[in-house]
């Protein structure tokens, strides 16, 4: 059963109604493709998978029998195209977070969740952190050998936390988002939350019914300008907060991040971001 009846403004109508995908017995070639098209959307975090980077060996494994959906889901978290994804350039509590949605179809309820898998990581290594997730008692009572990993805290479940429900939506944004794509970056979405231990706010993703949603960055920059000490500046002595994310600095992508203009510099410093490939999210007065 569902939690909530606003599944069209929160962004979750596109799972509801939708069967696990699974690798039914006297299974064809075109449900195997089927079931290879979906581990790929959902290991992946709906990212875009160009032919020359397809598991073609993995691939050809599942389809003639030779492994399973489980072992196949093992094959593409493990492998370098994942690693290159999601490992290399985030922080480690935003990988850890990425693998409870990606192959657990849920987020961390509580910090110690994310404690045990960052030591895990830390003292096994990435593929043992993988493995944990995979061969849990969890991932076996609700997928099995067969059935591909889905999101599951949208819904009412046994042994699901209600926490979970609102945890889950700082990690997803929309059916058609991608985990690569999101303004906020590399940086953890949980990780306040968690230290702090209270639920997270939920922000419906974009395309729901209220258009596209944003969260502001979390950073050090002031939502007003401090008691006008830019006052005077500018044409008209206005000040403006732009909220941006991607800014390319030393060859790596920085998540979110705010800055306080004055009117008059307001056209070059955009023209500044877009040049450095950062995306502009909003132009707001200070």
């Amino acid at each position: 059963m569902a939690i909530t009846t606003a599944a069209a403004r929160l962004g979750t109508s596109a799972f509801l109604d939708a069967a696990p995908v699974e690798l039914r017995p006297n299974w064809s070639e075109q449900d195997a493709i089927a079931v290879i098209r979906a581990v790929y959307r959902q290991v992946l975090g709906n990212d875009y998978v160009m032919s020359s980077e397809r598991l073609t060996s993995a691939e050809s494994l599942l389809k003639n029998g030779s492994i399973t959906v489980r072992d196949f889901v093992r094959c593409v978290a493990k492998s370098e195209l994942y690693k290159t994804k999601f490992l290399y350039n985030n922080f480690q509590t935003r990988v850890i977070e990425l693998n409870f949605k990606h192959l657990l179809g849920r987020a961390p309820y509580d910090e110690s969740e994310v404690i045990e898998h960052l030591d895990l990581y830390e003292t096994q290594g990435f593929d043992a952190e993988i493995d944990s997730y995979i061969d849990s008692r969890e991932y076996q009572d609700n997928f099995g050998d067969y059935i591909v990993p889905y999101y599951r805290g949208f819904n009412n479940q046994l042994g699901q936390k209600t926490v979970g429900f609102n945890r889950m939506f700082r990690l997803y944004r929309g059916y058609a988002n991608s985990d690569r794509a999101q303004v906020e970056g590399n940086n953890s979405r949980l990780a306040r939350e968690l230290a702090q231990n209270t639920a997270s706010t939920i922000v419906g993703p974009s395309g729901g019914s209220s258009g596209w949603s944003y969260r502001a960055a979390v950073d050090s920059t002031p939502n007003t300008c401090l008691g006008g000490a830019f006052v005077g500046f500018g044409k008209q002595g206005g000040v403006y907060r732009i909220e941006v994310t991607g800014i390319r600095q030393t060859g790596v992508r920085r998540s979110s991040n705010s800055y306080i203009v004055p009117y008059e510099k307001l056209s070059s410093k955009i023209q500044q971001i877009l040049k450095k490939g950062g995306k502009i999210a909003s132009i707001t007065p200070a």
